[in-house]
C-alpha cells in the first residue's frame, strides 16, 4: 500500500498531531521555511499541503496564497492555533479561496483530522484522474485500479507490467488478459496513458515547468516525458498544456485508445 506524501509545512508540535492521526497512510514531508516547501512541491510526488501562517514565527499569509496561485491543483489544508495574531492572516487567505481550516486543540482530534486529510485529498489531481478513469475502466477490477494509480508516482521511465501485477496481487498473464478481455490497450500502454494525463494536469499549474513533472513522476529525464507526450497526442507537452483542458485530454485518449471492442471471452 502506498503511503501518500503530504508536506507538513507547520510547527513541530502540530506535525506530531498530524503523525498521531494518520500514522500509517501518510507520508509526512516536513518544511520548516517557505522556500523548503515549494522546492519539495515542485520536487516530490506531493499530493497535498497542510500549511500553518506562523511557520516562520509570525502570521504570514502571502506564501500560502502564493501556493494557491501557482499550485491550484495542490490541496491546501491551514492548521494553526486559533488565537487573535492569526485572525488577519486567516481572513486574507479565505479572500485567496482558502477554505478548509484545523485549529490546534479545538477540532484536531485523531479522528477529524482524519476525515479532514480524506475529504481534502479527494480534490488532489491523482484523485480526480483516477475517478475519470474509473469511469473510462469500469469493469477493471478494483485491484488493478488501484495498481493503476500507484503507477502515476512509480519510478523510473516506464512502470513494469511485472509491478503493476505484483501490487494488484495478480499473475502477471492475468493481469495482461483482463486487459485484452476488456478491449484496452496493453497494460504497459494504460499505464503509459495514466502517467501522460497525471502530467497535463500537473502541467496546467503555472508553477510546474516540464522538468518539475518529470521529476515529481520519477522520470531520469525530462525528454523522456515529452517523447511520451508526442507518442500519445503527437504533441510536445506545452502543446498539449496550451491545448487541451484535462476532459478534453481525457475525451481525446478514451475515443483513441480505450473505446475498443472486446474479446470474446475464452
Amino acid at each position: 500500500m502506498r503511503q501518500v506524501p503530504i508536506l507538513a509545512a507547520v510547527p513541530g508540535e502540530r506535525l506530531f498531531r498530524l503523525h498521531a492521526a494518520e500514522p500509517e497512510g501518510y507520508e509526512w514531508v516536513p518544511a520548516t521555511t517557505w522556500v523548503q516547501a515549494v522546492t519539495l512541491i515542485r520536487t516530490r510526488p506531493i499530493e497535498m499541503a497542510v500549511v500553518d501562517p506562523m511557520l516562520a514565527g509570525e502570521p504570514r499569509s502571502v506564501e500560502i496564497a502564493r501556493l494557491r496561485q501557482h499550485f491550484p491543483s495542490l490541496p491546501l489544508v491551514v492548521y494553526t492555533a486559533l488565537a487573535p495574531e492569526t485572525a488577519g492572516a486567516l481572513l486574507d487567505l479565505g479572500r485567496a479561496g482558502i477554505r478548509r481550516v484545523l485549529f490546534h486543540r479545538f477540532d484536531d482530534a485523531p479522528a477529524a483530522l482524519r476525515r479532514a486529510l480524506l475529504a481534502e485529498l479527494e480534490q488532489s489531481a491523482s484523485q480526480r484522474l483516477m475517478q475519470q478513469l474509473s469511469g473510462a475502466l469500469p469493469e477493471l477490477p478494483e485491484a488493478l485500479r488501484e495498481a493503476l494509480e500507484v503507477t502515476l508516482h512509480a519510478p523510473g521511465d516506464g512502470p513494469t507490467v511485472s509491478a503493476l501485477a505484483e501490487r494488484a496481487q495478480l499473475k502477471r498473464r492475468t493481469c495482461e488478459r483482463w486487459f485484452a478481455r476488456l478491449g484496452l490497450p496493453s497494460p504497459k500502454m494504460v499505464m503509459l496513458l495514466a502517467r501522460v494525463l497525471y502530467a497535463h494536469r500537473l502541467l496546467l499549474d503555472p508553477g510546474y515547468t516540464v522538468e518539475d513533472v518529470a521529476l515529481k513522476l520519477g522520470y531520469a529525464r525530462a525528454k523522456t516525458l515529452q517523447m511520451h507526450f508526442r507518442e500519445v497526442f503527437g504533441l510536445t507537452a506545452g502543446e498539449v498544456r496550451l491545448s487541451l483542458s484535462p476532459d478534453e485530454a481525457m475525451r481525446f485518449i478514451a475515443d483513441r485508445y480505450l473505446h475498443q471492442p472486446k474479446q470474446a471471452a475464452s
